[in-house]
């Protein structure tokens, strides 16, 4: 979709692709308010500068729209809308060996548990041996940095979905 043809959805419509985007409702309503955006360069800093107003309550509700990675399952049950977003982003993780992904999804559970939502990467180009590394060097942080590092991620995720957005 070209930014012009964005720029001509209604609300609704927009409302839905930004949300395949981010899911986090403040995001998106940040996002419908900078409408129409100049360039491709506008929205990507409004997507930015969107995110950057927002707080923990909406980082939390963006993240809970995420499949865990290498969760497979969950990317076609749960998560039908972003599925081949999602998909494409974690794809590294479906050749992984068997130990990798019962590893990833041990560690999963416990950092859930831990901080109280799920591993955030940006996962695109990154093997599942590469996130499995990066879920170890980050499961013992505090929260406050693990939701710190997440929110980061998120907005990475959210560039790259906007970029594919546009084609």
């Amino acid at each position: 979709m070209r930014l012009a043809a964005f720029n001509a959805l209604d609300d609704g419509a927009a409302t839905e692709r930004l949300g395949h985007c981010c899911a986090s409702t403040r995001w998106v309503d940040g996002m419908l308010a900078r409408r129409p955006f100049a360039s491709p360069g506008d929205l990507f800093e409004s997507a930015r500068s969107a995110w950057a107003a927002t707080g923990e309550a909406d980082w939390l509700e963006a993240f809970a729209a995420h499949p865990k990675i290498g969760d497979i399952d969950s990317l076609r049950e749960k998560y039908a809308a972003t599925k081949a977003m999602a998909g494409n982003e974690q794809g590294a993780v479906n050749g992984a060996d068997a130990a990798t992904l019962e590893a990833l999804a041990r560690l999963n559970a416990e950092y859930e548990k831990r901080f109280g939502f799920i591993f955030i990467v940006f996962a695109s180009g990154k093997s599942a041996e590469e996130m499995l590394a990066l879920l170890l060097s980050r499961i013992n942080n505090s929260r406050e940095e693990e939701m710190r590092n997440a929110a980061a991620e998120q907005l990475k995720i959210t560039l790259l979905r906007l970029e594919k957005m546009l084609g």
